[in-house]
């Protein structure tokens, strides 16, 4: 993609947000950049939407993804790069190759890390083991307990990175299996309730361990309808915990051209964002800390 048509297809969604600051706030010499790159529901997705697709024509696939990534990476040098779940199931790629080849790639392109989605237990989890020693990143999950399982001890709750000084804390959630996965896939593993193992995740993170930015990789789901009241979403995750600066969502498919806003628990800001599905496009969110690690985060979803 030439850098020209780059600006003109982010710029619309890009917009500043955090804490009633600017970014004119800030001293040049002080500001300190984080670059959140992301993305959710690839499934299986390798290569770009044929010309003639009614609805994607020419857009996603992998080697774009990874040409972009490694711009952004060469002007902004420190990078976390994250995915929400649900590699797996969506084309012949993970029918043949059970998700080492989307493991493989993911790690050429140096992901961080990612959460767990329903769909990523399509293969069983056993298949899902089988594939872990084709992925180079974490996968976090803190409301999944594997302890049962073949997974035990695979998977962790929560990890900590540390780019320019500034300690970033990320934690996974996955979803409820009930109505989604086949008890025979997912075994003896066991649901914890999101919310409150994000309230421990938190105090682990910001409290105990010190983090100036928490993020949680969240495949709970955007939001839900009337009908669904009662199940947990990144909206409501968000509404009810407190310190968690940036979820990150997946499973529900939701385009959205800049992070949405909300007050925590705390009456606090959170941001929460995802970017649709199948690798058509990349989150990106700079978060740019004073001296005194306050935080303003610019959110934008960059076209593939």
């Amino acid at each position: 993609m030439k850098r020209r048509d780059f600006i003109e297809k982010t710029a619309a969604g890009s917009a500043f947000v955090g804490l009633g600051l600017s970014l004119s706030s800030f001293k040049s010499d002080t500001i300190k950049k984080i670059t959140i790159l992301h993305t959710n529901d690839v499934h299986s997705h390798i290569d770009p939407f044929p010309a003639d697709d009614p609805r994607n024509a020419n857009m996603g696939g992998v080697s774009r993804r990874a040409s972009l990534i490694e711009t952004i990476r060469k002007e902004n040098p420190n990078v976390l790069l994250l995915d929400a779940g649900d590699i797996f199931q969506g084309t012949p790629y993970f029918n043949y190759y059970g998700g080492e080849l989307e493991f493989k790639l993911m790690s050429m392109m140096q992901y961080d890390a990612s959460a767990i989605g329903n769909h990523d237990f399509d293969n069983g989890i056993d298949g899902l083991l089988a594939q872990m020693p084709h992925a180079t990143f974490e996968f976090l999950s803190a409301n999944y307990d594997f302890k049962n399982t073949v997974m035990d001890g695979m998977v962790k709750p929560y990890k900590i990175f540390i780019k320019d000084g500034i300690k970033i804390g990320v934690f996974g959630l996955g979803i409820e299996f009930e109505g989604l996965v086949d008890k025979k896939l997912y075994k003896e593993t066991v649901y914890n309730d999101p919310v409150e193992i994000s309230q421990d995740m938190v105090r682990i993170l910001k409290q105990e361990q010190k983090c100036d930015l928490v993020i949680c990789l969240s495949h709970l789901g955007y939001k839900y309808s009337k009908e669904d009241a009662n199940k947990i979403s990144d909206l409501k995750l968000a509404a009810l915990t407190e310190d968690i600066d940036l979820i990150i969502g997946g499973h529900t498919h939701t385009f959205l051209d800049k992070p949405t806003i909300l007050k925590n628990k705390a009456g606090k800001e959170v941001l929460v964002n995802q970017v649709g599905c199948y690798g058509i496009n990349l989150g990106q969110i700079d978060f740019y800390f004073d001296n005194n690690k306050q935080n303003i985060a610019k959110g934008k979803s960059i076209v593939v």
